[in-house]
C-alpha cells in the first residue's frame, strides 16, 4: 500500500513501500523509499528508447529495490546507448520495468515509475538528458542517485 511504512533489513529503518510490475505479472517489484512518493519527482529520460516506452524513473540511493521474475525465459535484458545499463523488459507483455547498472561495489537500479501501482503519488516528472553525459559521468551519476540495495530473484511465484 502506498506510504505504508515497512521495516527493512540492513539498518534502513522505516521506509515507504511501493510496488508494481509488468502487465502480465511475470516481472514484479517492490521499492522501499526513505521519503514519501510525492518527494520523488520521476526523471523522464529524453533518449529515443525511453521516450518510446514513456519511461520516467524513480530511485532512492538510501532505499532498496527488490525485483522478482516468475519466468526468466520471459525476461528481456536490453542495453542501448552507452551499453552500461541493462533495461529489464517482459518478453510476454513488452513492459519496461527497470534499469540496472553493475558497479564495482554493488548492483544499482532504477524503477520505471509508470509500472508502479502508486505512480500518481509521485511528483511531476522532470526532463533529464543523460545522453549528454560521457559513460564515466553516467556511471558516477547512477551510483549517486540509483538504488544501491538491489536484489533480483528468479523463479517461482512472485
Amino acid at each position: 500500500m502506498a506510504g505504508e511504512a515497512a521495516s527493512q533489513p540492513q539498518g534502513r529503518g522505516a521506509l515507504h513501500r511501493v510496488s508494481g510490475g509488468c502487465h502480465c505479472g511475470n516481472l514484479q517489484l517492490t521499492a522501499h523509499l526513505t521519503r514519501p512518493p510525492a518527494d520523488w519527482p520521476p526523471r523522464a529520460c529524453d533518449c529515443d528508447f525511453c521516450r518510446k516506452h514513456g519511461a520516467c524513473y524513480v530511485s532512492d540511493p538510501q532505499g532498496a529495490l527488490d525485483i522478482r521474475v516468475r519466468d526468466e525465459r520471459q525476461l528481456a535484458r536490453y542495453a542501448q546507448g552507452s551499453g552500461l545499463a541493462e533495461l529489464l523488459l517482459c518478453r510476454r507483455c513488452g513492459v519496461l520495468i527497470a534499469a540496472l547498472y553493475q558497479g564495482a561495489a554493488c548492483l544499482y537500479g532504477v524503477v520505471n515509475a509508470q509500472v508502479l501501482d502508486e505512480r500518481a503519488a509521485f511528483g511531476v516528472p522532470q526532463q533529464v538528458s543523460p545522453q549528454t553525459l560521457s559513460a564515466a559521468q553516467k556511471a558516477q551519476r547512477w551510483q549517486s542517485i540509483w538504488f544501491a540495495a538491489v536484489t533480483v530473484r528468479c523463479g517461482g511465484a512472485p
